[in-house]
């Protein structure tokens, strides 16, 4: 039995403080070399975020490589029995990500700190300098194609009653005011609630507790497939663990993002 059997997804700093010798945990830091190397919660393992993303025009924010992901979850230690705590320092895009990543991978133990650094540190909770360091042996992954939609299958349910696209992006981005790809404007049907929207910042940017309320106002309900995206699927990490921390069952990420459908030829967009 795992001392996280019993943790909901979103988990608090205690929650963490308590099971921080637990032996099955992987507590992985998203936040920044210079913000790691200045004290990071005891026991994490950073990962540059831009390890989880292919980096490369027109999608940067498309999968990376498969050799790439064993080697990262090679140094991670990865094992079947794993626990995953992930944790940024910015309401947790680059957690959300990371959790996607797991779920591409098949894994499903992992758990959220609300919050992340930002949250720990409000609580006065301790920091080490330590770092431990990277495992050698690549991970053996298998990949699922379930947690992700693809340009192609995106356009394909455009217009489906079943179906709730949440862009992420900023409402400049949204109405096409901000263009960053040769289209400016938004997937057609898409609703628009920026990631930043989706954090408390009263409460040192845990989750908001309205967040139900706020996406059933927009239609993005648990009855419906919800695709997420932002420019590069950072943004929408947030919004992709939002949907999967509030039990919608039918949740995937867009990783090409506007990065793609907005460079894209044949694709439609309104404004």
């Amino acid at each position: 039995m795992t001392a996280f059997a019993e943790l909901p997804l979103v988990i608090q700093p205690a929650d963490l403080a308590s099971r921080l010798s637990a032996p099955e945990l992987i507590l992985v830091d998203l936040t920044s070399a210079p913000r790691y190397a200045a004290g990071h919660i005891p026991g994490a393992r950073f990962v540059d975020p831009k390890r989880t993303q292919l980096g490369q025009p027109p999608a940067p924010g498309l999968l990376p490589e498969q050799a790439q992901l064993q080697q990262l979850f090679g140094e991670l230690g990865h094992n079947p029995d794993a626990v995953y705590v992930v944790y940024d320092d910015e309401g947790g895009g680059w957690a959300g990500r990371f959790i996607w990543l797991l779920d591409v991978i098949g894994h499903g133990r992992y758990h959220y700190l609300d919050g992340g650094l930002v949250a720990w540190l409000a609580e006065e909770r301790p920091l080490s300098g330590d770092q431990p360091a990277p495992l050698s042996a690549a991970a053996s992954l298998s990949f699922s194609t379930a947690p992700s939609a693809t340009r192609e299958y995106l356009q394909s349910r455009l217009g489906a009653n079943d179906l709730a696209i949440w862009d992420a992006r900023s409402p400049a981005e949204y109405r096409g005011e901000k263009a960053l790809a040769a289209k400016a404007g938004h997937i057609p049907g898409a609703a628009n609630l920026e990631w930043t929207a989706c954090m408390d910042q009263a409460r040192a940017l845990r989750l908001r507790q309205d967040l139900p309320e706020l996406l059933a106002d927009l239609g993005i309900t648990p009855d419906k497939e919800v695709i997420t995206h932002c420019q590069t699927h950072h943004r929408s990490g947030l919004t992709y663990l939002v949907a999967k921390a509030l039990g919608y069952p039918r949740v995937k990420a867009y990783a090409g993002s506007w990065g793609e459908w907005g460079n894209h030829p044949d694709t439609p967009v309104e404004r």
